[in-house]
């Protein structure tokens, strides 16, 4: 293995959430600043939120609702000739 070719590892690296949430991990990075973590992620906090401007969750819940409602049709079956 060639020597003096891998970045500096730190194991305590320091990262802090815009949140203000702080902890360590490893990193080649001595100091990580971020903008959403796990304590703060909509996701893991379970407070997501879907944003709907255009109305388009709507309109999909309304076709989907639609296709539902609707009776499948029967497929035709061909008779062979003899």
């Amino acid at each position: 293995m060639k020597a003096d070719i891998h970045p500096t590892y730190f194991t305590k690296a320091g990262v802090k959430c815009a949140c203000g949430n702080s902890f360590t991990v490893g990193s080649t990075k001595e100091f990580i600043e971020t903008e959403i973590c796990a304590q703060c992620h909509p996701f893991y906090t379970k407070k997501e939120k879907v944003l709907d401007t255009l109305g388009r969750v709507q309109k999909f819940k309304d076709r989907l609702s639609k296709k539902s409602d609707k009776p499948k049709k029967e497929k035709k079956v061909k008779e062979r000739k003899k």
